[in-house]
């Protein structure tokens, strides 16, 4: 899946945050040209997480499907 990078030119970039986060703690998303960047709102120097297209397009497939949940995690197994 994704890569830590660092990345210079990653404070330019517009940032989203979840609409879902009450708290503002979480993570963040950005577009980059042929790549998702994510990163931890709370730790935005911290590096980053990279991926293709079609590798965040599986990642938010799995993410909805439940298959990261806590529960989840705890009873399967691990991941190949």
């Amino acid at each position: 899946m994704g890569v830590g990078v660092g990345d210079s030119n990653a404070v330019a970039l517009s940032w989203r945050k979840s609409s879902a986060s009450a708290s503002g703690d979480c993570v963040e998303v950005a577009a980059q040209t042929g790549h998702v960047l994510l990163r931890d709102s709370k730790s935005r120097q911290a590096l980053l997480l990279r991926f293709t297209f079609p590798e965040w397009n599986a990642f938010l497939s799995e993410t909805r499907s439940g298959r990261f949940d806590l529960d989840a995690l705890k009873t399967r197994r691990p991941l190949r």
